[in-house]
């Protein structure tokens, strides 16, 4: 008797009736869910979190609710995202010690220029919070200004990292907040030049 093979299963079929290629499924899907995170943060600075719904985050993303519960189960699971700095203090270390300051200023004003994002700022929000203010503080402190001690060598490690920190921020509300002409105006690698040295005289005195 013979036998009938049956090949496996392809990629889901698009809506046209094509195959739509898996590699673009998971770009669509991660480009949602990073307009969801910029809305939850936008709102997030400039309101409670107990005053943002979801369709709030929703119309600012360009998306329905339900595909926000889709990607992250429910409102206290996306802000618990949006309050974690994490995958953003990663981005913003990742440079040689002896090159972290410029890294770390240029890093910041791309994010607000080129890309929308505010790897760090939005900490400055922290009191608009309430009791999730505390949540966002100790994220900070433990994901951000810690983890920059940790590359640090010699004395007052701690200190230099906190204080290296609040130079960036510094920067960044002038930048991202209070929109200084002048310096929005300047080129960003005149601002990395001017600035750069600054920052890294604290991690590397």
């Amino acid at each position: 008797m013979s036998t009938v093979s049956v090949p496996p299963p392809g990629p889901a079929a698009a809506p046209n009736g094509l195959q739509a290629p898996n590699g673009l499924q998971r770009r669509d899907a991660e480009a949602t869910k990073a307009a969801i995170l910029r809305a939850a943060r936008h709102l997030m600075a400039r309101h409670a979190h107990t005053d943002i719904t979801l369709k709030a985050v929703a119309d600012r993303a360009g998306v329905s609710a339900p595909l926000i519960l889709k990607y992250f189960g429910n409102k206290d699971a996306l802000f618990a995202r949006v309050m974690s700095f994490e995958t953003d203090a990663a981005a913003l270390l990742d440079a040689p010690l002896e090159d972290l300051g410029p890294h770390m200023v240029r890093h910041l004003l791309v994010g607000q220029t080129e890309r929308g994002a505010d790897p760090v700022l939005r900490i400055v929000f922290a009191p608009l919070q309430g009791e999730q203010g505390d949540i966002l503080r100790a994220n900070f402190r433990t994901q951000v200004s810690d983890q920059l001690a940790v590359r640090l060598e010699g004395p007052d490690a701690g200190l230099r990292a906190e204080l290296a920190v609040a130079t960036l921020l510094g920067l960044g509300v002038m930048y991202g907040i209070a929109r200084g002409s002048r310096l929005r105006a300047t080129a960003i690698e005149d601002i990395v030049e001017r600035y750069g040295p600054t920052v890294q005289a604290l991690l590397t005195p």
